[in-house]
């Protein structure tokens, strides 16, 4: 399947049958990206640029020597690529993580992870546009059953107004993480997005520690601000970051951008419902008890979403 915007007009052909194979790398993915939404509480006092900067730069350097060892092409970026990439590393990581860890000193996790949970009706809708395809019926129908079974999941959760509004810029942000790579992966591929989203991202960050200060760095800039906010960092927070830069960065990327590619973003943008499953599912494990009744509703419903969403045949049927 080609992922290339290049099309005049959206192709009327039957979308392919889905296999399970290229589904599973989206669904780790999107679990890994729900687990973060709690890890993400340990940052809230945390120099937030510089943390974040270190984060991506660690990524990058994890996804460039993986790419040597699997002897995988990197190809460099020209022209209007570079926006595309550039649009991907301010939304989906920069301004995305400022959203999560800023969202969840304002608002429970739960709030956060509805909000990603919501990006398969912006993905459904715009997303086969940009691949020169008309959006799916199926999976339009689909997409509000997935978002339905992650509320009941999630529940609604505490919030002030400033959390609603850093679930909606984590919502937005999200959706483009998505949206911005689809005209650059049929070139880059997953690995290529990755990595050059990751550093560029990295770049971005550290320019916004050394430039601006951060968030929780006080009054102070330049390179004084980016080692004094390293320099606070609590060893818990320090293996908040390694996680951040391994398994949500590194592989959560790769994995993701990998069944974008095979599926499409509208299909793939369902398993971003897989989400709050995986929030709710470290909620517990952190300590948070049983599930309810209502929670294992909402797993059947997002299940069942999936399902329509996801089988086989004309997904426009």
């Amino acid at each position: 399947m080609s992922t290339s915007a290049t099309s005049a007009s959206p192709s009327v052909a039957p979308t392919p049958s889905v296999s399970p194979r290229d589904l599973v790398p989206g669904v780790i993915g999107m679990a890994l990206v729900g687990s973060s939404v709690t890890v993400s509480r340990s940052l809230v006092g945390a120099p937030l640029f510089a943390s974040q900067a270190v984060r991506y730069a660690a990524a990058a350097l994890i996804l460039v020597a993986l790419a040597r060892v699997a002897r995988v092409p990197l190809v460099r970026p020209r022209g209007r690529e570079w926006l595309w990439l550039a649009g991907i590393a301010a939304t989906g990581l920069v301004l995305f993580n400022v959203a999560v860890v800023r969202g969840v000193a304002h608002a429970e996790p739960a709030v956060i992870a509805v909000a990603v949970a919501s990006v398969p009706i912006l993905l459904g809708l715009v997303g086969p546009l940009l691949e020169g395809r008309r959006p799916s019926r199926r999976v339009l129908l689909a997409a509000p059953v997935v978002v339905a079974g992650a509320v009941l999941v999630e529940g609604t959760g505490r919030t002030d107004a400033a959390g609603v509004g850093w679930a909606a810029l984590a919502l937005a942000c999200e959706a483009g993480f998505t949206l911005l790579a689809v005209p650059v992966l049929g070139r880059h591929g997953a690995w290529g997005v990755s990595v050059h989203a990751v550093w560029l991202g990295a770049v971005m960050l550290a320019g916004l520690t050394v430039f601006a200060g951060g968030p929780s760095s006080g009054p102070a800039s330049g390179p004084a601000a980016f080692t004094a906010g390293l320099g606070s960092l609590t060893a818990g927070q320090w293996a908040a970051v390694g996680y951040l830069a391994v398994l949500v960065t590194a592989v959560a990327f790769l994995l993701w951008y990998r069944t974008v590619a095979a599926v499409g973003s509208g299909r793939a943008g369902l398993l971003t419902g897989i989400a709050p499953l995986a929030a709710a599912g470290a909620g517990m494990l952190g300590g948070g008890g049983t599930p309810g009744p209502v929670v294992w509703l909402g797993l059947v419903v997002v299940i069942a979403g999936l399902a329509l969403g996801l089988r086989g045949g004309d997904a426009r049927g």
